[in-house]
């Protein structure tokens, strides 16, 4: 379980990104606002690269860096619908909706990666759709 911390990691900070993206983008364009916080983000991977000895240029030209592309596409896209969310809507009824992701990458990976399916994620992915539902307002 030594990816534990890393998750938490991720969901406390994730968990900030949707309210500072809201109150930002009602004055800075969504656009501007991603923008800014990629260049940020790739300043800080570009550090974590350096710190680790990470050769970028032994990965990028694999063949499996096609995959990194393409979900590079799928981020930016996914990314900046979520900005526009957020500057549009409320966070408690964006973030809901937006994490619906969970349940459809669980169902891919089901699908297409061979990943058991059980009761306990049947219940899971269950849990989440209702979970969603009631968590944005449905009526």
């Amino acid at each position: 379980m030594e990816y534990l911390p890393w998750v938490i990691v991720a969901l406390v900070s994730y968990g900030m990104l949707a309210p500072l993206t809201s109150k930002v983008t009602q004055e800075v364009p969504p656009t501007v606002s991603l923008f800014v916080a990629t260049v940020v983000f790739l300043v800080l991977t570009l550090g974590v690269m350096a710190v680790t000895d990470t050769n970028l240029l032994s990965y990028v030209f694999l063949p499996a860096a096609g995959y990194i592309y393409v979900g590079g596409v799928f981020l930016g896209i996914g990314i900046l619908s979520y900005y526009i969310a957020l500057q549009r809507g409320p966070v408690s009824v964006v973030v809901p909706i937006y994490g619906m992701f969970i349940v459809g990458s669980s169902v891919i990976g089901i699908l297409f990666l061979d990943e058991a399916i059980t009761l306990t994620r049947v219940g899971g992915i269950t849990s989440a759709i209702l979970a969603v539902y009631l968590s944005s307002g449905a009526e």
